[in-house]
């Protein structure tokens, strides 16, 4: 009877775990064709990026002349970033259903008895900072892994095979 019941319980898993697989060849094609775009210092900057994060059109609007090459060159980062900003909102949107779907999905400490309680680490936001600027400087987060215990070494070695002592 247990072992009837342990076929029926994974049976149902693996169709779920089908259509998961269905739903995530639907969002990769749908992901594919997104797009996210900005505009900043009134329409006169567009930015538009493409599902990877990639510029893939920047226009310049009427009244662009009014602004010096500085302003520009920060209206179109603050424009890419906008632009990013509005694609990861649509790319949460996009991903909602399978959030969903894997919350009903049973845990695999559900699955295996004593088997601990498992998630992958947080990433960190990434920095909006230019690049070699103070800001960048890259803090642990609160669920980085780190390593207390290991071993280091200095970068050059106290002695080589070359050294005049030998």
């Amino acid at each position: 009877m247990t072992n009837e019941h342990m076929q029926a319980e994974l049976v149902g898993i693996l169709g779920e775990a089908k259509q998961q697989l269905r739903v995530i060849a639907e969002i990769q094609r749908d992901r594919a064709e997104l797009t996210g775009t900005a505009s900043v210092r009134k329409k006169r900057v567009t930015v538009s990026v493409n599902a990877d994060g990639t510029v893939i059109e920047t226009t310049f609007g009427a009244g662009i002349e009014d602004l010096s090459y500085s302003e520009i060159a920060r209206a179109v980062t603050e424009a890419a970033q906008a632009a990013s900003k509005d694609l990861a909102e649509k790319h949460r949107a996009l991903m909602a259903p399978l959030r969903e779907r894997r919350a009903r999905l049973p845990k695999l400490t559900d699955l295996i008895e004593g088997m601990p309680d498992m998630r992958l680490p947080t990433a960190p936001e990434p920095s909006l900072a230019p690049p070699h600027s103070p800001e960048r400087s890259a803090g642990y987060g609160e669920d980085e892994l780190r390593f207390e215990d290991a071993e280091t070494y200095p970068v050059e070695p106290e002695r080589r095979v070359t050294d005049s002592s030998w």
